[in-house]
């Protein structure tokens, strides 16, 4: 199937041309011609599914046939989703893919100063994506109204519940109107979830994908435990090796992405950044050349990589774990395809244990460690020295049994909840 079987409008298929997309994942195969239709949709799907584009396209499309022109624009659709993270990647894709219609939107979250969302506001927008805290906020100033809301999407549910915004997501779902179309995702489907979904959808189809689980076998994995402020010169002691013709190197942010780049070109290293921020001609100038391996290092931001399809690449190094598994999955699956090779490295810090914990436990096994590099993470080598013993009378080590130091901070106690809210900011301002 294409997306040209979807029914999809001119506008987005070019779009989505330009990004290069062709195929429709199962989850878009199945969600676009519904939500086309007008109906409510259920969906049991986790983030790598592909789930963004099969809730985004159609309603570019719904919006795109039946404007009003109204002059400042009112809110129709609204995207609501748990983190700043997710609503920043939202955001992306919808600027790519409605980028030849005249729809606009803005990414509202926590953590940060809201005039320049205010501002957006003001001048008007099609489409809001945004976390609850903060949108609750700005519409109990009287900044945002909801009240013309057409589409409605609730992303990630099961997450909100997990994080606390269960009661945040219910004073929203008051406030907005009746007539209207909705669109409910989640990766499972506890009773809590099932009662919030009831009290959202109207008589919903429903579609359910598998996500993806497993990694390419033929793919080398390994993971190298290093402090956050030595990942600079670490990648560095990599790309010393000279087999490595090309690697595609990921961030999680735009800005990370162009810190990298800079570091690569102080070093001699012909380096790219392709992300978000960059024009369409200067992507696809990067990725032609790194095709052509006249640029050796391309720097990518997930959601910018995606229409990345380069023959014969070898070596992916993740600078930053991702913080959704199944990305590291699709990150990892651009090398080693047709048979090929394929080099996967990683970078983990102490706030990125977390994540490689929940990576390896979708991939259903370990990923290697490195152990004999230049730069080991200090609280490792801590730990090391502290389970050997203190020294005894003759300088070794006295065994595991002896009394030791305690370290600093134990990877083994390193709080997940606790790595999510310095990474996002505090609870319920994400």
């Amino acid at each position: 199937m294409t997306f040209q079987e979807l029914h999809l409008i001119e506008p987005i298929l070019k779009a989505l041309g330009e990004e290069g997309y062709s195929t429709p994942t199962p989850i878009q195969a199945q969600a676009i011609p519904i939500v086309l239709k007008g109906t409510d949709l259920l969906g049991c799907a986790q983030t790598g599914t592909g789930k963004t584009a099969a809730f985004t396209l159609p309603i570019i499309q719904l919006m795109d046939a039946n404007q009003t022109f109204q002059k400042p624009k009112k809110i129709r659709a609204l995207i609501v989703t748990p983190t700043r993270e997710l609503a920043i990647q939202i955001g992306e894709s919808f600027k790519a893919y409605a980028r030849h219609t005249s729809l606009n939107y803005t990414v509202i979250f926590g953590g940060v100063g809201q005039s320049p969302q205010v501002s957006a506001l003001r001048s008007g927008v099609d489409v809001v994506i945004a976390t609850p805290g903060r949108l609750l906020d700005l519409m109990n100033q009287k900044l945002l109204s909801i009240a013309n809301v057409e589409y409605f999407v609730l992303d990630e549910a099961d997450r909100m519940l997990d994080m606390g915004f269960i009661h945040d997501v219910r004073k929203l779902l008051a406030a907005l109107p009746r007539q209207r179309q909705s669109l409910f995702f989640s990766a499972t489907m506890p009773p809590e979830i099932v009662q919030l979904a009831a009290s959202i959808l109207r008589n919903p189809a429903e579609v359910s994908v598998t996500p993806v689980s497993s990694t390419v076998e033929i793919i080398n994995q390994s993971v190298y435990f290093v402090d956050k402020n030595n990942k600079n010169t670490l990648l560095l002691d990599i790309l010393e090796d000279t087999k490595i013709k090309t690697a595609l190197v990921f961030t999680r942010t735009k800005h990370g992405a162009d810190k990298v780049v800079k570091v690569l070109l102080k070093a001699s290293i012909k380096a790219e950044a392709i992300h978000g921020n960059k024009s369409q001609n200067a992507r696809q100038t990067a990725l032609k050349n790194f095709t052509a391996q006249t640029t050796r290092v391309l720097v990518a931001t997930d959601i910018a990589a995606r229409g990345i399809d380069v023959d014969d690449l070898e070596y992916v190094i993740n600078f930053e774990l991702p913080n959704i598994p199944e990305t590291y999955v699709h990150r990892i699956g651009r090398t080693g395809r047709a048979g090929a090779r394929g080099t996967a490295i990683s970078f983990c810090d102490i706030e990125e244990k977390a994540y490689l914990k929940d990576i390896e436990k979708l991939i259903g096994k370990k990923v290697p460690v490195v152990e004999a590099h230049r730069y080991p993470m200090k609280v490792l080598t801590v730990e090391k020295k502290a389970k050997q013993g203190p020294p005894n009378r003759g300088g070794k080590p006295a065994g595991p049994g002896a009394a030791a130091a305690k370290p600093a901070e134990s990877p083994r106690s390193f709080d997940k909840a606790k790595a999510g809210r310095k990474w996002y900011g505090k609870k319920n301002t994400y």
